[in-house]
């Protein structure tokens, strides 16, 4: 069955916009920390794959440490 769907797709600019937003982080105009929902240490790591997997608890992003 055709749907007449069309998907279009392209990478980002990465290189190109890399080094100008490090910069504004470093420089303190932005603060891009709203991002971070869960801080987990490393060995619940499996935990927090779930979670994010799931979307438990509002999360966007689980930060690792060591």
């Amino acid at each position: 069955m055709n749907k007449g769907l069309s998907l279009r797709m392209g990478q980002t600019h990465v290189q190109r916009y890399l080094q100008p937003l490090l910069q504004t982080i470093e420089a303190g105009k932005i603060d891009p920390s709203f991002v971070i929902t869960h801080r987990l240490p490393l060995d619940e790591a499996p935990r927090g794959y779930q979670t994010f997997r799931d979307k438990e608890d509002g999360c966007i992003k689980v930060v690792l440490t060591p």
